[in-house]
């Protein structure tokens, strides 16, 4: 039907219950808007283009009969290539992963949206074991931003970010351990929300452990909720899943009267791009005039990149330590185990308590506020193929430019990232917001109200 891949997921199950189209059909628009970008942007590791047929054409069955498994069912999605899939190669942008597997199981998340009828239609690029804030690996390549081909869609959700902004399928699973749903949804003006740790189950356990949480990566907040609402069950074989709460997070009526939020600039750490910090400033203006009560304050933290870099280059270390020839690895990514190699349990065991005491001083600073907003990221889109901008401080590596992302993985909070427009560049920019922790409601009911409430005209990539 030739715009169907362009629709929302809450519209396309709207499409089905009246009868106006088919699961067949939404998937054949999605694969063939795949094909179309693909040579471009190589945002896909695999297309299970016959597997995902046959589970249209039941869902259209289950769909005729009047018996859907869910409001997802016949809805195409994508699964990033960090998370196992039944009968599906799970490479993670390594050539350490054997290709030829056995792959038999579905991680948590997976075998939720198979329970619920979704179609999986394809699998989506990451850098290597997900370790970067940039999309390329030895194993996929680069990986490039639909706004702007030269650029990159962040990481390491990337392939998602880049498949969803480009129109691929309306719902994708992505990871983020330092902002990795967030970086990617703030550079390709997609929504990404990394719920509370624990909402969403996850099996194996992430190598960079409790910082690595699973969500949704959609176009609007409530098609966020409605994946959320499918993917947000315990599971046995997580034992920090939460337990299951039945009530819908798909949020009504958008409204942000009286609702308290603490708008940070800066964090009181970072340097951000003029045009990108106008932009934010103009989304918490329209805020304010929807009723938001805005106080500008920091949260008041030093940069815990070191707290952070401690436990992340650990996990890195921990997820390769069967290699024996780093050669084979993402040069950059070898680099850093080099430096890994002299990380001491004393600075191990060091950095988690301090972890421990930056969460607590977030969980007592959102005591006063309902919210806590900053920008998503501090510049926009950068080249591809880089792992930082020119000009970054290399100690820093890529959370140098990251800055707004990493904290709140150290202290789990649900936080999402919301389109706010587009420099003169045409790229995207994101506001982020972050919410009191287990509150993921109460961040997609705001960031519904922020959609409205900034009207942005609907545009796609040229």
């Amino acid at each position: 039907m030739g715009n169907l891949n362009w629709l929302t997921a809450e519209d396309i199950a709207a499409g089905f219950r009246a009868g106006r189209f088919t699961p067949p059909e939404v998937l054949e628009d999605c694969l063939a808007q795949a094909a179309r970008w693909e040579p471009r942007l190589n945002a896909l590791t695999l297309t299970d283009a016959a597997g995902a047929r046959e589970q249209a054409q039941a869902a259209e069955v289950r769909l005729r009969a009047g018996q859907p498994l869910s409001p997802l069912d016949g809805v195409p999605v994508l699964i990033k290539d960090i998370l196992l899939t039944k009968g599906q190669p799970c490479l993670r942008g390594s050539w350490t992963v054997d290709a030829k597997g056995p792959w038999a199981d579905d991680a948590p998340a997976v075998a939720r949206l198979r329970d619920a009828g979704a179609v999986l239609m394809a699998r989506t690029t990451t850098p290597e074991i997900g370790w970067k804030g940039v999309t390329d690996s030895p194993r996929a390549g680069i990986t490039r931003n639909p706004w702007d081909t030269t650029k990159t869609p962040g990481g390491s959700s990337g392939g998602a970010s880049a498949a969803v902004a480009a129109g691929y399928a309306p719902l994708a699973l992505g990871t983020d351990g330092g902002g990795s749903v967030r970086i990617p949804a703030g550079f390709t003006g997609i929504y990404g929300l990394k719920p509370s740790f624990g909402r969403v189950p996850a099996w194996p356990l992430s190598p960079f452990g409790t910082v690595a949480h699973v969500g949704p990566m959609t176009r609007t907040a409530r098609d966020s909720a409605l994946l959320l609402d499918v993917i947000a069950r315990p599971d046995a074989r997580d034992w920090h899943s939460l337990p299951h709460d039945p009530a819908s997070h798909v949020p009504d009526a958008p409204s942000l009267r009286g609702l308290r939020i603490a708008y940070s600039p800066t964090l009181g750490l970072a340097t951000v791009d003029p045009e990108v910090a106008a932009l934010v400033a103009a989304a918490v203006g329209r805020m304010a005039d929807a009723g938001a009560i805005i106080t500008q304050i920091d949260p008041g933290f030093d940069d815990p990149i070191e707290i952070f870099r401690t436990l992340w280059w650990a996990g890195a270390k921990a997820a390769l330590a069967h290699v024996t020839d780093r050669s084979v690895l993402d040069a950059n990514l070898a680099a850093l185990l080099d430096q890994a190699d002299a990380i001491t349990l004393d600075a191990y065991m060091a950095a988690t308590r301090a972890r421990g005491a930056l969460g607590a001083q977030m969980r007592g600073f959102m005591q006063g506020y309902d919210l806590l907003v900053t920008p998503s990221l501090p510049i926009p889109a950068f080249d591809a193929g880089l792992l930082m901008p020119p000009g970054s401080d290399p100690a820093k590596n890529w959370m140098g430019w990251t800055p707004f992302t990493y904290p709140f993985n150290l202290t789990q909070q649900p936080s999402a990232s919301v389109p706010c427009g587009f420099t003169t560049a045409g790229l995207p920019a994101g506001v982020q917001l972050v919410g009191r922790m287990f509150d993921d409601r109460g961040v997609l009911a705001a960031s519904h109200a922020v959609e409205a409430a900034l009207a942005l005209p609907q545009r796609r990539p040229a």
